[in-house]
C-alpha cells in the first residue's frame, strides 16, 4: 500500500514518512502541488496539505479526483470550516487539522480506505494461501483449513494486504473491536494456533516490536509447523 504525503515543510513530510513507514506503508513525499500531480507510480492515499508554494492543495484535489479514485486525506493547519468545506468539496475523502497523533492518522487510513475500497466477496490470494471472505473458508494449497473466528479475522487481517506488517493494534481492533482493553498476550495464543493449522513454516512473519505479516515464503508446500 502506497502513501504520498504531500508537505513543504521537510520536517512534518520526514516524520510522516517515518511513521508510515513504521506502519508497514511505503511512503514517498513530495514538496509541491506539481510533484503530486505527476507521482509515478500512482500512490493508494494521498496525505494533502493546503498550503502548498504552487498551486492551492484544494485544486490538486481537484485535479486528483477529476482523473482517480486515489483515497485523498487533508492534512492541514487550516481548521476552520470554510477551508473543510472546500477540501471536501473538491474531493478530499477526509481532513485532518494539525497537530494530530500518528494513531488518529493510521486509523483515518483505515477508515478511507475501507470506504473507498469496501471488501467484498473477492478470493483473497498469496502463493498457496486462498481466503475466501465471504464464506469464510481457508485453503492451503486445495486443502482447507478449519479456523476458530478469530483466526480467521486475523488471517484475513494479514491477507488482505501481503507483505505489509499489519502492527498488533490493527489486528485486535479487526478482530475483536476498537475497545479491548484485554491482555494483549491473546493474540499471540491466537496466532500460535493460526501458524499451527496453515502448517506453512515462515508463511506468517512476526516482525519485533512492529506486528506481524505474510511473507514472500508463501509458495513453500504445507509441512509440519
Amino acid at each position: 500500500m502506497r502513501v504520498l504525503v504531500v508537505e513543504d515543510d521537510p520536517r512534518i513530510a520526514g516524520l510522516l514518512v517515518r511513521g508510515l513507514e513504521g506502519a508497514g506503508y511505503a511512503a514517498a513525499s513530495v514538496a509541491d502541488g506539481r510533484g503530486a500531480l505527476t507521482a509515478d507510480p500512482e500512490p493508494d492515499v494521498v496525505l494533502l496539505d493546503l498550503g502548498l508554494p504552487d498551486v492551492d492543495g484544494a485544486e490538486v484535489c481537484r485535479r486528483l479526483r477529476r482523473r482517480s479514485g486515489v483515497a485523498i486525506i487533508v492534512v492541514t493547519a487550516r481548521g476552520e470550516e470554510p477551508d473543510r468545506v472546500a477540501a471536501l468539496d473538491a474531493g478530499a475523502d477526509d481532513y485532518l487539522v494539525k497537530p494530530f497523533g500518528l494513531a488518529e492518522l493510521l486509523a483515518r487510513i483505515r477508515a478511507v480506505l475501507r470506504r473507498v475500497r469496501p471488501a467484498g466477496p473477492a478470493l483473497l490470494r498469496h502463493g498457496v494461501l486462498t481466503v475466501d471472505p465471504r464464506t469464510r473458508k481457508v485453503t492451503v494449497a486445495g486443502r482447507e483449513v478449519a479456523l476458530t473466528p478469530k483466526e480467521f479475522d486475523i488471517l484475513e487481517a494479514l491477507a488482505a494486504d501481503p507483505g505489509r506488517v499489519v502492527t498488533r493494534q490493527e489486528i485486535l481492533e479487526r478482530a475483536w473491536d476498537a475497545r479491548w482493553y484485554g491482555p494483549t498476550k491473546v493474540l499471540d495464543v491466537h496466532m500460535a494456533g493460526l501458524r499451527r493449522k496453515l502448517a506453512v513454516p515462515g508463511l506468517v512473519e512476526t516482525v519485533y516490536g512492529r506486528g506481524f505479516r505474510l511473507c514472500s515464503q508463501d509458495t513453500a508446500p504445507p509441512g509440519p509447523a
